[in-house]
């Protein structure tokens, strides 16, 4: 298949390439930026003018709910929700059901995926044992069956002997470590802790939940990296807080191996959102104070924070609709995280390309190593990588309703609000996985 992306606006923050050029695809990969070939016969043509021809987005934090939770979203649906986002790549979390900790569970997982041609899944394998935080799992047999990294999703490690084990081999061996940091004990309760969780009546989870967490693995880390002469690389999770964000810029400026990630959620959100015990906003980690929301928006801003993720985690009516302190946390997003990326850099007066930095750039550089060789290009718009692209209209905006998102999951607590940028195709390995009523318009064969 041949297409060729006319008169759209190319940008990609990893070539600083931001010029107005006709993108040439063949065989799955890009051929050519500008100075097409006379000779090049596309059987497909897309009219991109007044859009944006960006790399497809990479989104660090996506669970498909499947296996085992299929009541709540599956490989189908969400994988659709992601491409209807521009998102060509996806880490998902090993916590479904049953957890991957075993190589065939990883097989079927992406096979199923691949099946569907449709986003690029990167499963994570489990660190432990069904995530119960005694007993490594089998790390060298996950990473051949395709995990680019291992964690423990939402439970924390309470052995910390084991946490180190985990870092030494992961040092040894070139792993990265994926991590939540919250202690497993302070970090029980519903909503932020604060004057308004006190006034609801809600279980509050400390800031120090996340400090305490990352105290100790920083400690951790700094052990192993001085018996192993190299430490292990770790990449923390959603960033909660502006005392957690400091202690990361730290570590880094000491040159600890370290990366993270916010969520859209803490990024865009405080716990006033709640309102009346809203359980849209019952979510992991809680959204907090307005300063914890300017800390985290400030650290992405300005490099400290390496990537925006969407969080995404679908939820079904009967387990979201109860009061706030038994709902089910999670929320559905990824079709939402090119909208409030671009909503967050307009209202801090970023301008697109930083927007598009945080979801390309950046988490493809967090995955670096742990991808193939034709993954290795994704998130870059380069002559002779993979084509994975998003094409969208920066001045087309759309209202978030449950009746026009394709996730199984409904509930997101951006409902109602307006996103000002949509999306009009998106292509992985040169093929087109969604196009939008527009871009039927747009695509001649």
């Amino acid at each position: 298949m041949k297409i060729l992306i006319q008169n759209g606006r190319v940008m990609d923050p990893a070539t600083g390439r931001d010029e107005m050029a006709d993108v040439a695809i063949a065989a799955g990969r890009i051929i050519a930026i500008g100075n097409v070939a006379a000779d090049f016969h596309a059987n497909r043509s897309i009219d991109a003018t007044g859009c944006v021809v960006a790399p497809g987005l990479v989104d660090l934090a996506v669970r498909l709910r499947e296996p085992g939770q299929e009541h709540a979203g599956m490989l189908e649906s969400e994988m659709a929700a992601a491409v209807a986002g521009g998102v060509t790549s996806l880490v998902c979390p090993p916590d479904t059901d049953p957890v991957l900790d075993e190589p065939g569970l990883v097989d079927m997982l992406k096979f199923r995926a691949e099946k569907l041609h449709l986003a690029r899944v990167f499963p994570l394998g489990a660190l432990t044992r069904g995530l119960h935080g005694e007993v490594l799992t089998e790390m060298a047999e996950l990473t051949e069956s395709g995990c680019i990294g291992f964690g423990q999703a939402e439970v924390p490690i309470l052995n910390t002997q084991v946490l180190q084990r985990a870092l030494q081999y992961a040092a040894t061996f070139g792993y990265t470590v994926w991590l939540r940091p919250q202690d497993a004990w302070l970090g029980k309760g519903v909503a932020a802790s604060g004057p308004l969780a006190t006034r609801l009546g809600l279980a509050g989870v400390p800031a120090a939940a996340e400090t305490i967490a990352l105290h100790t693995l920083f400690e951790l880390m700094r052990a192993v990296q001085g018996k192993a002469g190299t430490g292990a690389r770790v990449h923390l999770c959603r960033i909660s807080s502006a005392a957690g964000l400091e202690l990361v810029r730290q570590a880094k400026a000491e040159g600890l191996p370290v990366t993270c990630d916010v969520s859209v959620h803490n990024l865009l959100l405080t716990d006033v959102d709640i309102g009346y015990y809203d359980s849209r906003l019952r979510l992991q980690p809680p959204v907090r104070q307005q300063r914890d929301r300017d800390a985290l928006r400030a650290g992405l801003a300005d490099g400290s924070i390496d990537a925006l993720v969407s969080d995404h985690n679908p939820v079904d009516s009967d387990a979201k609709t109860l009061p706030f302190a038994e709902a089910e946390p999670g929320a559905t997003a990824v079709e939402l995280l090119l909208g409030l990326a671009c909503k967050w850099a307009q209202q801090d007066g970023l301008g697109l390309m930083q927007a598009l930095t945080v979801l390309t750039e950046g988490p493809q550089n967090v995955l670096g190593a742990s991808l193939g060789t034709l993954q290795a290009s994704a998130g870059k718009l380069a002559v002779g990588g993979v084509a994975d692209v998003c094409v969208f209209d920066p001045n087309r905006p759309w209202m978030v309703e449950a009746s026009v998102l394709r996730s199984q999951g409904k509930h997101t607590p951006f409902g109602g609000h307006e996103l000002p940028v949509s999306v009009r195709a998106t292509l992985v390995g040169g093929q087109l996985a969604h196009w939008s009523a527009d871009a039927d318009r747009a695509v001649t064969a």
